[in-house]
């Protein structure tokens, strides 16, 4: 069954890129980020390609790669890149397709045009990451508001970090949505630490069924 996901995060650096990687292994799909920032670290595309367990041929390459670790609007000016969001389209896959956004869903992507924004074009349905450190609450319900306010299907919440039941109880009921599971701190970052606590907490049919708004 082919299915397109798209994977975003209520902030950035909060662990979604690991998931992305768990999501797209467990799904033995494919993988792109559209947008990268920064290229002097490991890219987001490494960092799957080493943990998702996929084959290089299952990384889709970027379709803009920026130099600086900057919102992609600021670090294309600082390159002397024009990013063209209409050029921003979503490759054919015969397997699932988990696109990773930059950042958080207000991402700028020019001085026009929001991360968000390009998601409503597409249609697709979103994953929404959640850290569950505190303050989680108010940056997870508006991030829900903000991606139901454009129409954008909403698959559900995955929790990143330590338990914390009562919090993401709460965002579930508040937020009328699913939780799909909860990602733990992982002591070591490997292919088969991945994998194993992603099977451990998710159930990757809960991603292939159909999502209203």
């Amino acid at each position: 069954m082919t299915r397109t996901l798209i994977v975003t995060g209520t902030d950035t650096g909060i662990g979604k890129t690991v998931f992305a990687a768990a999501l797209a292994g467990a799904l033995d799909g494919c993988y792109w980020k559209p947008v990268q920032s920064g290229l002097e670290e490991e890219t987001d595309s490494e960092t799957v390609a080493r943990l998702s367990g996929l084959g290089a041929d299952r990384i889709l390459p970027e379709r803009y790669r920026l130099k600086t670790p900057a919102s992609p609007h600021f670090a294309a000016e600082l390159d002397g890149v024009t990013i063209d969001v209409a050029d921003l389209v979503p490759p054919p896959a015969a397997r699932p397709l988990v696109i990773e956004g930059a950042g958080g869903l207000m991402v700028p992507l020019t001085r026009e045009v929001l991360t968000i924004d390009v998601f409503a074009r597409w249609g697709a349905p979103v994953v929404l990451c959640a850290r569950t450190a505190l303050g989680t609450i108010n940056h997870t319900l508006l991030s829900i508001e903000a991606i139901r306010a454009r129409g954008i299907p909403l698959a559900g919440v995955a929790f990143l970090g330590d338990e914390n039941a009562d919090t993401e109880r709460t965002i579930v009921a508040f937020g009328r949505t699913r939780r799909l599971g909860r990602l733990p701190r992982l002591p070591v970052l490997t292919a088969s630490t991945v994998r194993s606590a992603f099977a451990a907490q998710f159930s990757p049919d809960d991603f292939l069924e159909e999502t209203s708004l």
